[in-house]
């Protein structure tokens, strides 16, 4: 295999770990923690109130995760043959998302998991890839990660396991 067939193997994994997590402890995990059950289980926990709170004047929960749907929307229209969207694209219309209630938030999060299962379903399909198309793909599975993070920071409830979470669970797992 080249590093191509790697990559376009490795990409969906690792956008599937993110999103989805790793919940099963046994497995080898490559981004989170084992036991992690990733950032959309971690946004279902939150409330419209949580998602709509900003820590130190930075943006809101709500505001990362519009952000992100943005981006995989613009991934989206490319898998549907639209050539390159994000070279057009106004970054700053998800940022002004920044207070939800309940109904716009479950919704927000629903279409989030929606352009997600589009964007993995696109990473999946065999497909010569360029050079730059790589770039992005590489670069949006970074760009998950961080907001991500910037969620997980935001709010304790969005956390998953710690390192230490992990330690312990592994060593039950060896006793029993």
């Amino acid at each position: 295999m080249t590093l191509h067939d790697h990559l376009a193997a490795a990409l969906p994994a690792l956008m599937s770990e993110l999103l989805y997590g790793a919940p099963d402890i046994r497995k080898t995990t490559y981004m989170l923690n084992r036991g992690d059950e990733g950032l959309l289980r971690s946004l279902e926990r939150l409330s419209a109130a949580q998602a709509s709170t900003s820590s130190h004047g930075g943006a809101t929960i709500a505001a990362h995760v519009d952000h992100l749907r943005y981006g995989m929307s613009l991934l989206n229209r490319w898998g549907a043959n639209e050539n390159a969207p994000w070279h057009t694209a106004d970054w700053t219309l998800a940022w002004r998302t920044t207070t939800v209630n309940d109904a716009q938030w479950k919704s927000l999060v629903a279409e989030f998991r929606r352009e997600a299962d589009a964007w993995l379903e696109t990473l999946r399909r065999p497909h010569d890839y360029t050079e730059e198309e790589i770039k992005w793909f590489l670069g949006n599975t970074a760009h998950l990660a961080y907001h991500m993070g910037a969620i997980r920071q935001i709010d304790r409830a969005a956390r998953g396991p710690t390192a230490e979470d992990e330690a312990r669970a592994k060593a039950s797992d060896a006793r029993a």
